[in-house]
């Protein structure tokens, strides 16, 4: 099986790293080409051009930072949709809009081609251990045939029904991950302010009802000061804007959801587009002239489940 990988960003460069390292073909491309390069040295090969990728690959990977961007690798007249065929898998790894995965996904099978959206959860540092979560809507046979690269790429793979539905569930998670980060924020804050030592409150939390992936993951370079989860305020408001269409389109009155991406467009304006996203606590520690911080707590997350003997790959979704 060769495997095509378009998009070697924070994410896209360790996901297509997990394949080559366990002994998959690997092809890639990226308007970086320095990007490319650390794979190049380990053996990929390079594609001059999307179709040439789609034409040399059993599964073409997009993992790219909007759905703009995707639409532009498939449809431009060198793009993928120029050379795939039969017997071929579109691999969308991309948080986007479900209902722009199946209008691409449309043209993907008028090629004969079999198109599925799988996006990731669970940050840079599960991307680099093969660790990650990974959603996958689409056909299940296709499903069956892409599990041996999907399984190295990421440790938890569920199918999650037709094409787009993991593209629904991405952004629900996504927006889930913003709520809890901002209330996190306002959590430390009270702490803080109440006199509470703030390593002996990130335990209570932890070992609490009010415990979160993102509690134990991004709380801790918050309280570091690094803030440094390789995600920025530019991709949480795009994550929380297709969250918020996604809602519109399907008449759900939302109420949490329109303060919160308020709350980061306060932030952006703040601190900048291509701010860490954490930083948005940084708002109640500047507005109460206090600092979250505690010793112990590392500069950039680690993935301490990384080297558990037998990791587990839980398929689910029939």
């Amino acid at each position: 099986m060769k495997i095509g990988f378009i998009g070697l960003g924070n994410v896209g460069g360790k996901l297509s790293g997990s394949l080559l390292r366990n002994g998959f073909g690997v092809m890639v491309r990226d308007l970086d080409r320095s990007a490319a390069q650390p794979l190049l040295d380990k053996g990929a090969q390079w594609a001059d051009s999307p179709a040439e990728m789609a034409a040399a690959c059993d599964i073409t990977i997009t993992c790219l930072p909007n759905p703009a961007a995707s639409a532009a690798v498939m449809e431009a007249e060198d793009g993928v949709l120029s050379a795939i065929g039969p017997g071929k898998i579109w691999l969308e790894m991309s948080t986007t809009d479900e209902a722009e995965v199946r209008r691409l996904g449309a043209m993907v099978e008028a090629k004969g081609a079999t198109p599925m959206d799988s996006p990731v959860s669970g940050g840079c540092h599960r991307a680099a251990t093969g660790n990650i979560a990974i959603f996958v809507g689409g056909d299940r046979a296709a499903f069956e045939t892409a599990l041996p690269a999907l399984t190295v790429m990421g440790r938890r793979v569920l199918h999650t029904g037709p094409l787009g539905s993991a593209s629904v569930l991405k952004v629900v998670t996504n927006y889930l991950c913003s709520v809890h980060l901002v209330a996190l924020g306002e959590a430390f804050a009270v702490a803080k302010k109440a006199g509470m030592d703030l390593a002996t409150t990130y335990e209570a939390i932890r070992i609490s009802s009010g415990n979160s992936f993102v509690h134990e993951t991004e709380s801790q370079v918050i309280l570091n000061g690094s803030y440094n989860i390789n995600f920025t305020m530019d991709l949480v408001l795009k994550d929380m804007g297709l969250f918020d269409d996604l809602a519109q389109r399907m008449d759900v009155p939302l109420e949490v959801s329109p303060l919160v991406l308020d709350i980061f467009r306060d932030g952006q304006e703040r601190y900048g587009s291509r701010a860490w996203s954490s930083m948005i606590v940084k708002r109640l520690e500047d507005d109460c002239g206090i600092e979250l911080r505690a010793p112990g707590f590392p500069e950039e997350m680690v993935d301490n489940e990384a080297e558990e003997p037998g990791a587990e790959v839980a398929v689910a979704g029939r």
